[in-house]
């Protein structure tokens, strides 16, 4: 584990790729880790810490299997991602820290979440979840046991991917593995149980979202203690692309709710 500074400039301290910083916000109150969805890299969120510097500092995961990780092992459990980023995240605690995940990010965050605050931890200041239904609800969709091409083809009909990124069959046959590894992880979790979470928690989704309807993502207000507030936007699944400027006042307004309190 790193034992850089957590305000080296750098976009990640030596010796750990999980974590991205592309805006240092070294005055900012608090920090906001964002988690990628099934097949997706840290790069998703170049706008929204954009959006966010410098009232919040923004830190990305950079899951392994993927640019400039690809050359590692993936990993396809959600417990085995959790345990990643939980272990990376030591160095960034020295402020509150908030968690935001999509899809299958927002399962991650959760678990993560839920580490960080067991045996009198310390629980993240909020947690936000986007485009994914109740976590006690399982997946049930084989997507990773498809080839590669239905994969994706299933995928682009629920609105889970943009197959027009994937026509070119070398760009296909790179980012698969990632993908397939990512919806087995989807696929197989299953929720523990545990005490509710003590943290506010925000779900966001699109009103067109088919892969987490709303009154699924509503439920995660069964899962935590604290405020819970339910954000619907226009859109599908991938709500976010065009819409970070209104996803960044959103975290911001609730994160100072959060550190008022």
């Amino acid at each position: 584990m790193t034992t850089t500074s957590a305000r080296d400039p750098r976009p990640f301290p030596s010796g750990d790729l999980w974590i991205r910083r592309f805006h240092p916000a070294p005055e900012a109150r608090t920090r906001l880790l964002c988690l990628p969805h099934a097949g997706g890299s840290a790069s998703a969120y170049f706008a929204l810490s954009k959006e966010l510097t410098p009232r919040v500092e923004v830190l990305a995961v950079q899951y392994p299997g993927r640019q400039d990780r690809r050359g590692e092992p993936l990993l396809d459990s959600i417990e085995q991602l959790r345990d990643g980023v939980a272990g990376a995240l030591t160095p960034w605690l020295d402020r509150p820290i908030a968690l935001f995940g999509h899809s299958m990010g927002a399962v991650v965050a959760y678990e993560v979440a839920r580490l960080l605050s067991r045996d009198g931890g310390t629980p993240p200041a909020h947690l936000f979840v986007s485009g994914r239904g109740n976590p006690a609800q399982g997946v049930s969709m084989p997507l990773d046991e498809l080839d590669d091409r239905a994969m994706i083809t299933a995928l682009d009909e629920l609105g889970g991917t943009d197959i027009g990124l994937l026509a070119d069959e070398d760009v296909l046959r790179m980012v698969a593995p990632a993908i397939r590894s990512d919806y087995r992880a989807v696929r197989t979790y299953r929720h523990g149980s545990g005490p509710l979470l003590p943290c506010p928690v925000t779900a966001l989704v699109g009103d067109a979202d088919a892969m987490a309807p709303v009154d699924e993502v509503d439920k995660w207000r069964e899962h935590t203690s604290a405020d819970f507030r339910l954000k619907v936007f226009q859109g599908g699944h991938f709500f976010l692309s065009n819409q970070f400027r209104e996803v960044g006042e959103l975290v911001y307004d609730r994160l100072s709710y959060s550190l008022s309190m």
